[in-house]
């Protein structure tokens, strides 16, 4: 089973997802949250799979509360809950450790299907979203440009190539595609290049990526 907790202020709205992801088999919901310390609290009780947070709660905001959780459970892979337009939050979400992010008017098959996702460890940020919000709000400074590449050193000419299609948000599948392998390598470079870099999820490897200017759209 994925356990997951559902993070937001409006009852409602955690109502709603509940009921969505209670008509999945693999999914359950362990705990909700009101706010974000609370949050923190419930990570740390339940160890969920994934938690779905929101982005603005009062006492701790979600971005907040997804660097707490991160340092605190990194396995937990955190999803933000949004509204069209918030995309400066969720490139801040994504610098303090969120797998990606879910619109709150989510289809409820692509809100199941965004968990599974996650709880696989694979972003859940389509490819022109993932280059959208990297390419709008996460230009590179100097100083990062040369942290980024110092951090690229320890990866192969192949992982760089595979690193290049993370940057740009092509999921495994896609991966294989593009440089002609199967699958199954294809995830066995992703996870050797998220291990080598330290980062608990592809999306931060895409920002590296994209900071080194790794990118084929860099």
């Amino acid at each position: 089973m994925i356990k997951v907790l559902l993070v937001d202020d409006e009852a409602l709205i955690r109502a709603g997802i509940g009921l969505i992801l209670g008509t999945a088999d693999d999914v359950e919901v362990v705990a909700e949250a009101a706010d974000g310390a609370e949050a923190v609290e419930l990570v740390r009780r339940h160890r969920p799979a994934v938690a779905l947070v929101d982005i603005r709660m009062p006492k701790l905001d979600g971005i907040a509360a997804a660097r707490e959780i991160h340092k605190l459970a990194p396995r937990t892979q955190i999803v933000m809950l949004t509204t069209f337009g918030e995309d400066a939050y969720v490139a801040r979400a994504l610098r303090a450790g969120a797998a990606g992010f879910l619109l709150k008017d989510t289809s409820p098959d692509d809100l199941i299907q965004a968990v599974r996702t996650a709880a696989r460890g694979e972003s859940i940020l389509s490819p022109s979203i993932t280059r959208r919000l990297i390419d709008r709000y996460l230009e590179p400074e100097d100083d990062r440009v040369v942290q980024a590449r110092r951090r690229l050193a320890v990866l192969t000419e192949k992982e760089l190539d595979v690193l290049a299609q993370i940057g740009n948000g092509l999921s495994n599948t896609q991966i294989a595609k593009t440089m002609h392998v199967s699958e199954g390598t294809a995830k066995a470079h992703v996870s050797r290049i998220l291990s080598k870099l330290q980062c608990s999820n592809r999306v931060q490897a895409a920002i590296i990526a994209h900071d080194a200017g790794a990118g084929a759209g860099a």
